[in-house]
């Protein structure tokens, strides 16, 4: 047994960190075209006819099939019975798919001058079939996430567990940023303003992330393969079953992770959303730069991410970490929402500084999840927590759309020859910080369990 172990594949310091150079570049694919869209928001108003409801309604469509469907619950569920290779492969072809119907409703003008109506709310055509492919991508992301939570912890557990995470959400993070600086430039490259442009390039980008994970697909196997065989009654005891799922939901400290999880991602990923057009009506950044200091905050998570994770990894302490991110998160955003703090270096700071808050808790926050979660139902575990995060997802941008449109309109402004709202964003940053005070409440909840049920999330990750 000692032998076999020996010759496993993830011994080798280049097999592991080239398996994770391979997933985390189809997770960047990923996060390029998540957030490709959010500094077109003064495009999309001045050029197809959006408005902030219609911006927010189309940016909650990530959480439609996540949540109402139980898309990412069904994804975990798979991935721990079906596996990485199978669940990784058809979530990076979702994606592309639901690119291409994105892409299609933005770019086609065969949508022009319809209106639908869904429910209680109004909007073209062309806002709903858009948000029915990101509605798509975001089924296909969320669950290339979780698998790649889990293809993280199967090639780490033991070893620089928190770091290779920290790295993974670095790289992914890096396509954020690229989204944010690039995709107001490349809208109008050559002088003709194309909003379907920045997404027609996540659509390659994506192509490409399908085909790394395919490279990734052989690693994998030779991994099993090189894997001490297991007995039937070791596969028996190691087999998901659904009644694992009741064991997850019954444990207190996933509860606290999923909902400080939820918390804190509803307190930046939205946030990200509406950065740019921030910048714009507080900041006075024209339109051409006004993504590029959002941007500043993933490139900043870049270093960070896997700095804090090495340090969880090397001295534990991971529960307190995630305190001390969501305090910096809680300071950033009540001092983005003071009227006179109006000047583009303060804006700077700030994001900088939320940057740091954004990079501590998630690399204490993923890594903690398997000494919670026994590795059979760690899938599902991941499925579950990321289940409750797309409810912040989907509502959040959806909340704040309806507070600007219905409180923050201070008048009209023309940019580039087109007439636009200009907005009071002290409403929505006053959210945005309550997020982080309860995001804080829960990292008290969550230390606190650990200190009652000895999880070791204080404890270093590496086994010596």
């Amino acid at each position: 047994m000692t032998e076999a172990i020996k010759n496993s594949l993830r011994e080798s310091k280049a097999a592991r960190w080239s398996a994770l150079a391979v997933v985390a570049f189809t997770m960047l694919c990923g996060y390029y075209l998540t957030d490709v869209i959010a500094p077109l928001k003064g495009l999309l108003e001045g050029h197809l006819g959006w408005g902030s409801s219609d911006f927010g309604f189309f940016n909650s469509a990530y959480g439609w099939f996540n949540v109402f469907l139980g898309m990412l619950i069904i994804g975990g569920i798979i991935l721990d019975k079906m596996g990485v290779r199978f669940t990784g492969l058809m979530a990076a072809i979702v994606m592309v798919s639901g690119t291409a119907v994105k892409y299609w409703a933005v770019s086609t003008h065969s949508l022009d001058g319809i209106t639908w109506n869904f429910l209680t709310f109004t909007a073209p055509a062309q806002v709903f079939i858009a948000g029915l492919g990101f509605a798509i991508f975001a089924v296909g992301v969320e669950v290339a996430g979780i698998t790649v939570s889990k293809i993280i912890y199967k090639w780490f557990k033991g070893k620089e567990l928190a770091l290779a995470m920290g790295l993974e959400m670095a790289t992914a993070r890096l396509g954020t940023a690229l989204a944010l600086a690039t995709s107001v430039p490349i809208a109008k490259a050559m002088g003709i303003t194309d909003v379907s442009r920045p997404i027609l390039l996540g659509l390659i980008l994506l192509c490409i992330g399908l085909l790394s994970f395919v490279m990734y697909m052989f690693m994998d196997k030779k991994l099993d393969a090189s894997e001490v065989q297991k007995t039937e009654a070791e596969k028996h005891e190691d087999a998901f079953r659904l009644s694992d799922i009741l064991m997850i939901i019954k444990n207190k400290g996933f509860w606290y992770i999923a909902i400080l999880c939820v918390l804190f991602y509803s307190a930046v990923f939205p946030f990200l959303k509406y950065a740019a057009d921030l910048m714009v009506n507080k900041f006075h950044i024209s339109e051409e730069l006004a993504g590029t200091i959002p941007s500043m905050l993933p490139f900043g998570t870049i270093l960070l991410t896997p700095l804090f994770g090495s340090l969880y990894d090397r001295k534990g302490k991971g529960a307190s970490i995630m305190m001390l991110g969501s305090l910096l998160i809680i300071s950033v955003h009540a001092l983005f929402s003071v009227p006179f703090l109006n000047q583009g270096v303060v804006a700077i700071i700030l994001i900088l500084i939320l940057g740091v808050g954004f990079s501590l808790v998630p690399s204490a926050m993923w890594p903690s999840v398997p000494k919670i979660i026994p590795e059979k139902q760690l899938g599902t575990a991941y499925a579950l927590i990321f289940w409750v995060q797309n409810w912040g997802l989907m509502g959040v941008p959806a909340l704040i759309g309806w507070i600007l449109e219905k409180y923050c309109i201070t008048g009209q402004v023309v940019r580039d020859g087109i007439t636009v709202n200009s907005y009071n964003y002290t409403l929505p940053m006053m959210v945005f910080t309550g997020f982080g005070v309860l995001a804080l409440f829960f990292a008290f909840l969550l230390k606190a369990e650990d200190r009652k049920k000895g999880y070791g999330l204080e404890l270093p990750n590496i086994k010596k």
